[in-house]
């Protein structure tokens, strides 16, 4: 069974910075693509960044030069570095993950973490 597990997250001041990670078990973690969602309250889930299985990453307009996101193959993990925060920034984050079965794709979610930046 597929399971992603969060931490990081919190409560921080506008400017500040915040790591997440994300580990995962249950697959074999190199072979796929890893992502980082949010959803504001009232909006929709919307893709943060993502990181290929060779490196390639991507990331949302609102989030570039500030987030990086870096993944560690050894130890099944993909991290989220986030500087600079805007109250903007504030939501629940998640890591995702698709893995395609011969059923067709399935996607996985962590847990979610609160991220709230305010003064």
């Amino acid at each position: 069974q597929v399971q992603l597990v969060e931490s990081g997250g919190g409560l921080v001041q506008p400017g500040g910075s915040l790591r997440f990670s994300c580990s995962a078990s249950g697959t074999i973690f190199r072979f796929y693509a890893m992502g980082w969602y949010r959803q504001a309250p009232g909006k929709q889930r919307e893709l943060v960044a993502d990181i290929a299985t060779g490196g390639l990453t991507n990331f949302v307009d609102s989030v570039k030069g500030r987030f990086t996101i870096s993944r560690d193959n050894a130890q099944n993990t993909v991290y989220l570095q986030m500087n600079s925060l805007h109250p903007e920034d504030t939501a629940v984050y998640y890591c995702h993950t698709q893995i395609m079965w011969g059923g067709g794709p399935v996607d996985y979610w962590g847990q979610g973490t609160q991220v709230t930046v305010s003064s």
